[in-house]
């Protein structure tokens, strides 16, 4: 999960073992990679080994073989990043559960398949019987958890996620234009930034635009950043219906090299999801100086606070409604991204790997 394309879990992975190694130097870390990224990681702390692992992530493969690799290593306590722990696998562990996503929108292949489905759905029963410890990244998450495994109330712990100190407001307008000029921005823009799956209510967000736009006659363009998945031909049809679809600008896959100079640039953030576990573009938008409006459906209310201003994410008319209201509140603006310096400071990777070591250290 190493490499120039993280996002997500990926990103999860990433800093959390790079402040895991920060903060502690006496524990041995054996981290498992596919080989893409393999060689870009280069620890240099000593007590770090890499091993690489030939198996996709949620295939047979993964299951048939991956747990051989890491019985071998002889490992204290396992921590896997998803729910895509091998069944057979027989050490110690530790699971992170981001959200309930996967139950609520499976995606296209497992839910065309029953057989996938039982898969999938053994898979996760099985994570969460067999773990010493279950983490999470909001008390969201932790009740949405526990609405489907009540017995595992006790074993889970919230450890909110960080945010990286490279995302930082960029007032200087040449890099901005740069940035804008690459992505073909010509107009005041509202970003939205994730992979393109169902759950992130992409079309809704569409929708909402087109509202903005033709009832309240706002000259802009939606951007939407993050790499295309099979749900993408409903979000394609959605543009190519808009009356407004020539300005709508589908970036594709964002590095995290471009993001704080597309923040700072942007009118708002937009996060329209269904669900999300913890938001965070959301967080990265604020420590840019962006706005933020999001989904009251999710996490959002929770990490966010008074910091965001929110809406009903299966009415595109009342998110097109408050995102006009934002965008023509100036004081309102300022004031979001004033308090939105404040809660950032809660977010941190390094607090994050204190507290995962310290679940570490009580199991093992």
């Amino acid at each position: 999960m190493y490499g120039p394309r993280v996002s997500g879990i990926g990103n999860y992975v990433k800093n959390l073992i790079d402040s895991l190694l920060k903060i502690d130097s006496e524990n041995e870390y054996i981290i498992f990679m596919l080989k893409d990224g393999f060689d870009e990681f280069k620890p240099i702390q000593k007590n770090v080994k890499k091993v690489m692992v030939d198996c996709k992530w949620y295939t047979l493969r993964e299951q048939r073989k991956y747990w051989r690799i890491c019985e071998k290593e002889k490992i204290d306590v396992m921590h896997f990043p998803n729910f895509n722990v091998p069944l057979l696998y027989t050490r110690k562990f530790v699971v992170t559960i981001h959200d309930m996503t996967p139950w609520h929108f499976p995606g296209n292949k497992v839910a065309s398949s029953s057989v996938r489905w039982l898969a999938y759905a053994t898979v996760f029963n099985s994570a969460i019987k067999r773990a010493e410890k279950v983490i999470t990244v909001s008390e969201f998450s932790k009740e949405e958890i526990i609405k489907k495994y009540t017995r595992a109330r006790k074993k889970i712990e919230v450890v909110y996620n960080g945010v990286s100190a490279s995302f930082q407001r960029i007032d200087n307008y040449g890099i901005i234009n740069l940035a804008k000029e690459k992505y073909g921005i010509k107009k005041p823009y509202i970003f939205f930034i994730g992979v393109w799956r169902d759950h992130k209510n992409i079309p809704g967000l569409i929708q909402a635009f087109t509202i903005l736009c033709e009832k309240y006659k706002m000259d802009m363009q939606l951007v939407l950043g993050g790499d295309k998945t099979k749900s993408s031909k409903e979000i394609e049809l959605e543009i190519q219906k808009s009356s407004v679809g020539d300005n709508i600008i589908a970036t594709g896959f964002i590095p995290d090299a471009d993001l704080p100079a597309i923040y700072s640039g942007a009118e708002l953030t937009v996060i329209p999801s269904f669900i999300e576990g913890f938001g965070m573009h959301a967080i990265e938008s604020l420590q840019c100086k962006t706005p933020v409006v999001g989904s009251k459906t999710t996490s959002l209310p929770e990490i966010l606070g008074d910091c965001a201003v929110y809406f009903d994410p299966y009415e595109p008319s009342n998110m097109a409604e408050v995102i006009y209201n934002v965008l023509l509140d100036d004081l309102l603006k300022k004031s979001l991204i004033e308090k939105g310096q404040k809660i950032i400071q809660k977010y941190s990777w390094d607090e994050c790997a204190k507290k995962t070591l310290q679940i570490y250290k009580n199991i093992h």
